[in-house]
């Protein structure tokens, strides 16, 4: 009970216990006391239930359904390629600042040199050089004042993604040391001035507010502290009734007796509400801060601190982005409050009140925000269980660097597709949209995602939407051609194997099945490894007939592909739905040796105390003999080598890597290097073809992230592909894929799983070949493919 109360009832029971002289004050005393005894009685039942019910949520969090979500540990090599900018962003993105003394949390530029000092208690400054926008050594220093010393790697910490709920609130959590003084003073100044003074009730302003709505006989002033708004905010219901009233103003007592005033300003500055960005509601001032001014909360300056303090009376009203004149109105009232109470000076006011708002763009998305990342961690920890439901912090898998570089590599890629689209459909329409996803190929790890266009328009998830793949989707027919050299059976297939590439009209279910080749072309027979380089549609389905359109769908579904697949003609070519999310997942299963790694956001979930409450655990299993799937790593080089995808090494991606495009009504790639596998989709929301295909659409955003991931320590030295135990390597003509003789043209190196090579020497050169012949033009280390043009027919 409130020392107040308790004083108050002990007065009480004293004077009903004195001796009065006159009968009727004592009895008038006596009536008054029961009443009285009442309402301390209930005041105090009262608080007391209120009591406990803000110390359980102390106990709990302030925000105890929010998700704290974590990124993975930046971490600086020396070999990046990073300017002193650079090194400063990196230190940005891990939540330092820069600052001229050796402050926690802050970094110190001096030309080619970047010294960093960690934000927590025992961590280990360093110091980075940089020459030719390259770091060259990162040094540490040493314990107890001893000397620095290199080291291969330098760890910035876990940066915070952000602070989400199921509400769909966003908040970036700061404490009270980390609000901008200016920020602080703003705040009192406009909603609570003696904040610093008053023990959670402001009487004298409350009397005021009275006195004031009663002369204007409306309600003109409020008189809530702001430890009232937060209490409102935390524990009750926005209605103006007197119980809701009386229930806030027990609570406030009560919180200002557990907390310092620094903890609930501290507490009240995350939990504000601030309006809506895209379909998140902003609350809290660091989230604010990176909503308008995309900055972090420290790097505010006078006037954006009192924008954001006015913003918390109306932020509808105030909204900055759509009605800045009310928000210029409103910042300079707070800036014209600052004088008056000593917080700023006359002519900072003045120099503050000329400034403009200083917004960021209102469509850009924080590259460090992740939104669509964001919303499937939120989705993924909302969706588990209870022993779950406690955790407070999420690590995640997410590299900032490689989200950064996805957002670019979209945006750049986005605006040339629209310049080559702009000449196809002069007359608009929506926008073209594309998605990305990276992931470690070895542990399913997504590392970056990006769902589409521009979040703050559109919050469909591409990456989980699922449309038809094309012929991103062929790797899963051969990969199940190829694994009969294990199976065994009647049909026997390897890369050198042939096929026959013409018109074709397949029969299944008694209904005819006709596909086409893109732009009507043909090549005859042609090998396995050919068929898939060229992505030729005739040939795959030939492929697919032979061994069984059931073990194609069953390759696929091993690759944790969608129950939806159908063993039909129309599989071999991609013509059921699937998501990028899915696709990349599939695609481990060739850069990991077999091995099908399922996709995972979520590393780890600690509870408000640290301790662990779940641990991610790898779902994998073996999909593909590693044999096998390095033979389709050999073909799918192959792909980047002499087919569909050699734009990739046109524009400069050397690192040894494999992959395929895919044009369906949609543009896709999906490639991987030893240490990344990245898969993109272009398209339309609304089904629309894109006519234009996965090499001109989707190869080339690919290929940009790969160079920008390429340049990071992590990803930096991929190698070839490692050949396994099992694996015969022979020389074989090009045409016949026989063994090669004297007289073979383009003879060629080709792989297969040991004993199911050929043995049959080559029976179409057995004589010499005019030299005329061997100036045909084909695709280069392969033999040239005549080609059939035919009247068109309808496409797949």
């Amino acid at each position: 009970m409130l020392p107040e109360l308790r004083l108050a009832l002990e007065t009480v029971v004293a004077a009903s216990r004195r001796r009065l002289r006159n009968p009727w004050i004592a009895g008038f005393l006596i009536a008054l006391s029961v009443p009285l005894l009442i309402v301390l009685f209930v005041a105090g039942f009262y608080y007391h239930r209120y009591a406990n019910l803000i110390d359980a949520r102390i106990r709990d969090g302030a925000f105890p359904n929010s998700l704290n979500i974590y990124a993975s540990p930046l971490v600086l090599t020396p070999g990046d390629d990073l300017s002193p900018a650079g090194v400063a962003s990196e230190l940005r993105l891990a939540g330092y600042l820069p600052g001229p003394a050796a402050a926690p949390g802050t970094f110190r530029m001096n030309r080619n040199v970047v010294d960093v000092f960690p934000p927590k208690s025992g961590g280990i400054p360093a110091h980075i050089l940089i020459e030719n926008n390259q770091i060259v050594t990162i040094s540490v220093a040493g314990r107890r004042g001893s000397a620095w010393s290199p080291v291969g790697q330098y760890s910035l910490g876990t940066p915070i993604i952000s602070t989400v709920s199921s509400a769909r609130e966003k908040r970036q959590l700061v404490t009270f040391g980390q609000i901008p003084r200016s920020l602080v003073d703003a705040v009192i100044s406009i909603e609570d001035r003696h904040f610093f003074q008053h023990n959670g009730v402001d009487i004298l302003r409350a009397a005021k507010a009275a006195w004031v709505d009663l002369r204007e006989q409306r309600k003109e002033q409020g008189a809530s502290t702001l430890t009232m708004q937060l209490v409102r905010g935390l524990w009750l219901e926005p209605q103006k009734k007197w119980r809701r009233k009386a229930a806030e103003t027990l609570m406030t007592l009560h919180l200002e007796r557990r907390w310092s005033k620094q903890k609930i300003f501290e507490t009240y500055a995350n939990q504000i509400y601030l309006g809506r960005q895209s379909s998140w509601a902003v609350h809290g001032f660091g989230q604010g801060a990176r909503a308008f001014f995309a900055k972090d909360l420290g790097e505010i300056n006078l006037p954006q601190a009192a924008l954001l303090a006015g913003i918390i009376q109306r932020p509808s009203y105030f909204n900055p982005f759509r009605y800045p004149n009310r928000a210029i109105d409103r910042r300079n009232l707070v800036l014209n409050a600052m004088e008056q109470t000593g917080c700023i000076t006359v002519s900072q006011r003045d120099a503050a009140i000329a400034s403009p708002l200083g917004l960021a763009p209102q469509a850009h998305d924080d590259p460090g925000d992740a939104p669509w990342f964001t919303d499937l961690v939120n989705q993924e920890m909302q969706g588990r269980g209870a022993a779950e439901e406690a955790g407070q912090d999420v690590f995640t898998t997410l590299d900032l660097n490689l989200q950064q570089a996805a957002d670019e590599a979209l945006a750049a890629g986005l605006a040339q597709i629209d310049k080559v689209l702009a000449t196809k459909n002069p007359s608009g329409g929506a926008p073209v949209q594309a998605a990305l996803i990276a992931l470690d190929p070895h542990t399913g790890e997504i590392l970056a995602l990006s769902g589409g266009r521009d979040y703050a328009k559109s919050q469909l998830d591409r990456i989980i939407t699922r449309r038809p793949p094309g012929s991103v989707f062929k790797p899963f027919v051969y990969a199940a051609a190829l694994n009969s050299a294990v199976e065994g059976g009647n049909t026997l297939l390897t890369p050198a194997s042939t096929v026959s590439d013409i018109p074709t009209t397949f029969m299944y279910a008694g209904k005819p099945y006709q596909p086409s080749n893109y732009h009507q072309s043909f090549h005859g027979t042609v090998t396995l490894r050919q068929a898939m380089a060229h992505s030729l549609n005739v040939a795959a389905v030939r492929v697919a007939q032979s061994i069984g359109y059931d073990r194609v769908v069953a390759m696929a579904r091993r690759a944790g592909m969608n129950e939806a697949i159908k063993p039909t003609p129309a599989v071999a070519l991609g013509a059921y739905d699937a998501s990028p999310l899915e696709i990349a997942g599939a695609y481990t299963v060739f850069a990991n040796r077999g091995m099908y790694a399922k996709p995972v956001l979520v590393s780890e979930v600690r509870d408000a105390s640290g301790q662990i409450v779940m641990r991610r655990r790898q779902e994998s299993h073996l999909a593909l003999d590693p044999r096998v799937a390095f033979l389709m790593v050999s073909m799918l080089e192959e792909v980047m080598r002499t087919g569909t995808a050699a734009g990739v090494r046109g524009l400069g991606f050397t690192l040894p890597a494999a992959g395929k495009t895919g044009t369906s009504h949609d543009g896709w790639f999906a490639g991987f290097t030893g240490k990344l596998l990245c898969v993109v989709w272009v398209g339309y929301d609304d089904y629309r073809e894109l006519k234009l295909e996965g090499a001109r659409s989707a190869l080339p955003i690919w290929t940009a992230f790969m160079k920008r991931a390429s340049t990071f320590g992590a990803y930096r030295d991929a190698v070839e592909f490692p050949v396994p135990e099992g694996v015969a390597q022979l020389k074989i003509c090009s045409q016949s894929g026989k063994v090669a003789g004297e007289y073979c043209p383009n003879p060629r190196n080709e792989y297969f799983v040991d004993g199911s090579q050929p043995a049959q020497l080559c029976e179409l050169h057995q004589f010499p070949i005019p030299p005329t012949m061997n100036e045909i033009s084909g695709i280069a280390g392969s033999a040239p493919l005549p080609n059939i043009i035919l009247p068109p027919t309808p496409q797949e």
